[in-house]
């Protein structure tokens, strides 16, 4: 998938997912973005290698277990500033869980794509894709896309803001 479509999912992921766990407010929507779109960048730039003329996924980073690292490393040291700033464990819990969330987001659509993500078989990285899609397909990214926005409304719906 194109990278601003993880950007939009993730983000639509996140923010649903704590807005069940702490009172959402506009810096929560601003925080879930900020970690989407680092992990997400941190994700595609260090799994992706250039073989010729064509960008590859190496199984650096897209993998079950190593995409949940990947985003416990993005987000652990914004959990801990965020906590000495502001001490709420709500707080602190849901971006933790928001680091383990954000890095199977990524592997969730990616595993649509024609290249999909690695798994180990055997002792050696095998690549499992469940639909083959072009990561570049604008129906697909446009569904993963218009399923971010609706989870992001959704997680609007269900609190009363006063932005």
């Amino acid at each position: 998938m194109k990278l601003r479509t993880h950007y939009v999912f993730s983000l639509g992921l996140l923010f649903l997912v704590d807005s069940l766990i702490v009172d959402s407010s506009f810096y929560l929507l601003i925080l879930t973005g900020i970690i989407s779109v680092v992990t997400n960048n941190v994700i595609d730039f260090l799994g992706h290698e250039i073989k010729g003329k064509y960008i590859a996924r190496t199984p650096r980073t897209h993998t079950l277990p190593r995409s949940i690292g990947w985003g416990l490393l993005v987000t652990l040291p914004i959990a801990v500033i965020l906590y000495y700033l502001y001490p709420d464990y709500y707080l602190l819990y849901a971006i933790v869980l928001d680091g383990l969330i954000v890095g199977l987001s990524h592997m969730l659509l990616d595993i649509f794509t024609e290249r999909g993500i690695y798994h180990k078989v055997d002792g050696k990285w095998k690549r499992i894709a469940l639909a083959h899609f072009s990561y570049d397909n604008p129906i697909v990214n446009g569904l993963a896309i218009l399923l971010g926005v609706i989870m992001l409304f959704a997680a609007i719906h269900n609190h009363n803001y006063d932005y």
